[in-house]
């Protein structure tokens, strides 16, 4: 397993990455040559695995084991979450974005660049409490409410906004995973 040092390098790394100018044209690129967002996403991750000397897969298979082994480090998993919000947002832009990032944060005037900006933090700031939130649940109630949020995030066509899910909504998952047979009237 990761230790607690190596993740939160992790995480500050990525997140300082997908803010620089080449890395969101290189995004973008990946976008024009139709490449899966989240094989982007993994990518960049790995690239920060080598960085730091550990190898991708393991780093990888890591990631997956954070909640148990790390659930009651807060700190930390605030920190895991804000990772995982940062993802989900480079993933939304490349659906969203099907031109380039560059040209189009070039051609909005400084207005409607700083308005677009705020939306994306208020959008980071919900899927971060959504995640927080998320955290309550067993594993497998939370990867059905990813699963459930991938559904409605495809059913909008990756539209803007839809990649959060409300506290009641994501009750009522929990809800039909513990009665399948219920049906709200």
């Amino acid at each position: 397993m990761l230790s607690r040092q190596q993740l939160l390098h992790l995480f500050n790394r990525f997140s300082f990455l997908i803010s620089q100018p080449d890395v969101k044209k290189r995004i973008s690129d990946a976008v024009q040559d139709q490449q899966e967002a989240v094989a982007v996403t993994t990518a960049i991750q790995e690239e920060i695995f080598l960085e730091m000397g550990i190898d991708p897969s393991f780093g990888l298979s890591c990631l997956g084991k954070v909640n148990t082994v790390y659930e009651n480090d807060r700190e930390l998993m605030i920190q895991f979450y804000k990772f995982v919000a940062n993802i989900l947002v480079v993933v939304l832009n490349l659906w969203q974005n099907r031109e380039e990032m560059a040209c189009d944060d070039a051609q909005l005037g400084p207005d409607e660049y700083a308005e677009r900006m705020h939306s994306q933090e208020k959008l980071q700031e919900q899927q971060l409490e959504m995640l927080n939130y998320m955290r309550k649940f067993a594993l497998d109630d939370q990867s059905a409410i990813l699963d459930k949020l991938h559904q409605q995030m495809e059913n909008a066509n990756f539209e803007f906004g839809i990649s959060v899910l409300s506290s009641e909504q994501i009750q009522e998952i929990v809800r039909r995973r513990v009665s399948p047979l219920y049906n709200p009237k």
